[in-house]
């Protein structure tokens, strides 16, 4: 899968989440690794969820894996805290705020 491939199916998923009970903000950059690699963010602010094929400086944590790694999460193949545990993924920056995801992952519709 190409970069393009991989980050508008990614887009589509994320977008499912159901994000209007967060009221914090939230900025996650996942560097992707390997095939098809590119950087994208997701940013939760003010309850709407934005997915850009972007970096993003103002981040409060970055992830990084494969495509493959992070399709699995997207599909609810793969626990977030489970790759970082078996290193399939690696994460930097505000913990805290990282396991916000798993949450933003388990909020899809």
């Amino acid at each position: 899968m190409t970069y393009a491939d991989i980050f508008s199916e990614l887009k589509r998923r994320f977008m499912e989440a159901d994000v209007s009970d967060i009221q914090e903000h939230l900025a996650y950059q996942f560097n992707i690794i390997g095939e098809g690699s590119g950087i994208f963010y997701v940013e939760v602010k003010e309850g709407k969820l934005s997915v850009e094929p972007y970096e993003y400086y103002d981040r409060d944590a970055m992830f990084t894996c494969s495509g493959e790694t992070l399709m699995k999460i997207a599909d609810g193949k793969m626990d977030p805290i489970m790759a970082v545990t078996l290193q399939k993924m690696k994460v930097e920056g505000n913990i805290d705020k990282a396991l916000r995801f798993k949450q933003l992952i388990d909020s899809r519709k």
